[in-house]
């Protein structure tokens, strides 16, 4: 019989879900993945190595709904995967009011779909988490796009940046802010694998001000973002986005900005308690005002998400996860 953290608060719901779309048990779900060559578990546990049990069943659950509504296509099977994992958001919990599952199904399918041409984890390199996730993504999104998509890393600090880019492989960007005309020149680039395989192709940058970090965004024309973790989300993650997102209204540029990581819910951060009694604090605050989706708990703590009522998994790593998994549907469906 499978055990998970937080059974007894999941397992009505996660049972409703299953009877909805004729799978059995979670038993049958794995088995119906398995019987597709596929295994989410072990997907997840390979992008996050700590997440947390309830993830991989999480992600077989939506696996198995992706496979029972006969999806071909990994945008498609993305969403699928989405009402999986939004049946594990424990009932009145912030992850299930703001509808994180079918967010993350949402935010998968959108990078798999040709729309989007650049996809940016913001404040990226601050956390490894991003990292995890980039690589999911850069490993697994372009085996079933037309065209590639772009991954970069945009945080703060030019030298975490290149540390990061050296660690994961990923190519370290140096730029260089003129204030003047508020755009960056790039001044140094090396790649730390090769430059045209999957890692060698995602681009880290450190920026030095939130103004920099902004000029990297239009630098890499991203459309689709995440925040992410940092030592003091309000002085560049949530600032970026939001003044990008205004500078992007004004021009006609689609972007699309997810709100997540540290603070996004409620936590006991620093930066929350000087809030006072700002609803949440002032990092979730900051999100609700330029974020398109808002998500729940950090982006790279299993623990922390888990404590909004969501998964044992960091929110960045989950965003390879929902693409590898989707991919590894389309592409056993062709089989």
């Amino acid at each position: 019989m499978p055990k998970f953290e937080g059974y007894e608060r999941r397992i009505d719901k996660i049972n409703a879900c299953l009877k909805e779309y004729g799978i059995k048990d979670l038993d049958d779900a794995r088995q119906i993945c398995l019987d597709k060559g596929i295994d989410p578990a072990e997907i997840v546990r390979g992008i996050q190595p700590i997440a947390f049990d309830n993830a991989g069943w999480a992600y077989t659950v939506g696996c198995a709904i992706a496979i029972k509504k006969n999806t071909t296509k990994a945008a498609d099977a993305a969403e699928a995967i989405g009402i999986g994992l939004q049946s594990f958001c424990v009932p009145g919990s912030v992850a299930q009011n703001r509808k994180v599952g079918l967010g993350h199904g949402n935010l998968a399918a959108m990078l798999l779909r040709e729309d989007t041409k650049c996809f940016c984890f913001l404040a990226g390199h601050e956390s490894f988490a991003a990292a995890e996730g980039a690589i999911g993504i850069a490993e697994k999104a372009n085996k079933v796009r037309q065209k590639p998509l772009r991954v970069i890393l945009n945080g703060l600090g030019k030298d975490a940046a290149e540390i990061i880019a050296r660690i994961n492989g990923f190519t370290f960007v140096e730029t260089e802010y003129d204030p003047y005309t508020n755009t960056v020149k790039e001044v140094f680039r090396k790649s730390y694998s090769d430059p045209e395989g999957p890692r060698g192709k995602v681009n880290c940058y450190g920026a030095n001000d939130v103004c920099e970090g902004v000029a990297i965004m239009w630098k890499e024309n991203v459309d689709v973002s995440i925040t992410g973790n940092s030592t003091n989300p309000t002085r560049f993650q949530h600032p970026v986005a939001g003044t990008y997102k205004k500078e992007c209204m004004e021009n006609g540029h689609p972007y699309f900005s997810v709100a997540s990581g540290g603070g996004t819910g409620r936590t006991l951060h620093p930066d929350n308690m000087a809030a006072g009694p700002a609803s949440y604090g002032m990092t979730d605050t900051m999100g609700r005002m330029h974020g398109d989706a808002q998500f729940a708990g950090s982006s790279s703590v299993p623990a922390h998400v888990e404590m909004m009522g969501f998964l044992g998994m960091g929110n960045n790593p989950m965003v390879g996860a929902t693409v590898a998994v989707a991919v590894a549907i389309e592409e056993a469906m062709k089989k």
